[in-house]
């Protein structure tokens, strides 16, 4: 009986976040304090006060403070999962809010507030707050577990502070792989890739295990060196290393694009072709394999292939995503298909839902610039230019620019174009360079000069 009116309560707070009522929210609160059950179960506590957060201004200091002044200060378990909620929800302000908070009014901190305020700085991209956690971790000793330790090596490395990381993880006294992994993901985001190879000598070193994502990082890291013959070696070890490859999709997908980035289109379409082969030899491709494939036939050049693997996976039932269309469209552009471009740019809302980002619409206006509509182009920027994406048509423009111009000679239309990306964004330093290379082109030099 007492399980079900805990499950109805939730389902009730659900509901009012779902409808934003907070008179209701109010109410249901007042009888949780009136009753007492409010102190029964510290869930409560931090879904009252994550429901209050979410429902109010996001920022609202005051209101979060008071509602954590309510809180049992002794028993971190509630604020824990309060940081929880706003990290995963995208709270990262008053994750942080709420971190201070415990530190503040001595509530007792452990790992999983040293990870939760790091997910948050992160977010955050408070660099500052990072360091002043780092501090307070050294200070409280939790610098000597794995787990303190991999979150600070995680947020240097997604704060692109390597070296920071690097040295974070010298420290650490236990090291385990997702430490190591958190390293090797900063030196590949970083694009340090002789770093990262360098580092994964360096795990061998320390008999630390390599997981699937160390595997694919390599991968990952020979692929932005073109180093073939190390690529071939490391997908040796993936084949000899991972039992169950068939059901890791990223590791065979990263396969995939270390052939393409190295020019090994062939080997990289053998490793698809073998891909997706369970036990019972069904096979199952999924968006990931696809697209992988034939964003590495529109890296090197092969636009009719891409239309084709497009198709294919259309017949397949597979449902491409944002990636795949842009490749797709691209492949359309460059191969004259103005209206199966247009047709599957138009299919991603209709029919699988996507949201068109500025890749897409600058895929577009290539697509239209590249046939010689030029008229459609521009029709199209001026019309997202004022639509609520329009923060993005700036970019449009420039496509635009660098079209109309480098591919047709149409001049006016391209200083039209730089005039209306400069209007939108003065200090956009790639238009400036697009209209200065057009004047060089055409030996305009007394407006270069200007």
């Amino acid at each position: 009986m007492f399980k079900q009116k805990l499950d109805s309560i939730n389902g009730f707070l659900r509901h009012c976040l779902q409808t934003k009522n907070v008179r209701a929210i109010k109410k249901l609160h007042a009888h949780l304090l009136r009753t007492g059950l409010l102190f029964i179960s510290p869930s409560f506590e931090s879904k009252l006060i994550f429901t209050y957060s979410t429902l109010l201004h996001r920022n609202n200091s005051k209101t979060v403070t008071a509602l954590l002044n309510c809180i049992n200060p002794a028993n971190p378990l509630p604020f824990n999962m309060i940081l929880s909620d706003y990290c995963r929800n995208g709270f990262s302000f008053l994750a942080l809010q709420t971190f201070s908070f415990m530190h503040t009014n001595g509530v007792p901190l452990d790992t999983y507030s040293f990870c939760c305020s790091s997910v948050a700085s992160c977010s955050m991209k408070d660099v500052k707050f990072g360091a002043q956690m780092h501090s307070l971790v050294e200070k409280s000793g939790w610098l000597s577990s794995v787990f303190g330790g991999s979150a600070l090596v995680d947020l240097y490395a997604k704060l692109s502070l390597i070296n920071d990381a690097a040295k974070m993880f010298d420290e650490i006294p236990v090291k385990n792989t997702v430490c190591a992994n958190a390293l090797l993901s900063g030196y590949g985001e970083a694009n340090q890739w002789v770093e990262g190879l360098e580092f994964v000598r360096k795990i061998r070193a320390l008999n630390l295990k390599c997981d699937h994502f160390t595997l694919s990082t390599m991968l990952w890291a020979c692929a932005g060196l073109s180093a073939i013959e190390l690529g071939r070696q490391v997908h040796g070890s993936v084949i000899r290393m991972v039992s169950d490859l068939e059901d890791d999709g990223f590791l065979q997908s990263s396969s995939i694009e270390m052939y393409g980035k190295c020019g090994l289109v062939g080997k990289a379409w053998q490793v698809f072709n073998l891909s997706g082969f369970g036990y019972n030899r069904e096979r199952k491709r999924d968006v990931v394999l696809w697209t992988s494939m034939v964003a590495v036939y529109g890296r090197n050049g092969d636009f009719e292939k891409v239309s084709e693997l497009f198709k294919e996976m259309l017949r397949e039932g597979i449902s491409p995503d944002g990636v795949a269309f842009v490749t797709g469209i691209s492949a359309c552009g460059h191969t004259g298909h103005v209206k199966l471009g247009i047709q599957y740019f138009e299919s991603m809302v209709s029919d699988f839902g996507l949201e068109p980002g500025p890749e897409h619409y600058s895929c577009i206006v290539d697509l239209f610039c590249r046939a010689g509509e030029l008229e459609r182009a521009w029709k199209m920027v001026n019309e997202m230019t004022h639509k609520e994406n329009g923060s993005y048509s700036a970019s449009l423009w420039g496509a635009l620019l660098d079209a109309a111009c480098n591919e047709f000679g149409n001049i006016e239309l391209g200083k039209l174009a730089a005039r209306k990306a400069l209007e939108m964004d003065p200090h956009t330093v790639g238009i400036y360079v697009l209209l200065s290379n057009v004047y060089a082109k055409f030996g305009m030099w007394m407006r270069l000069s200007s």
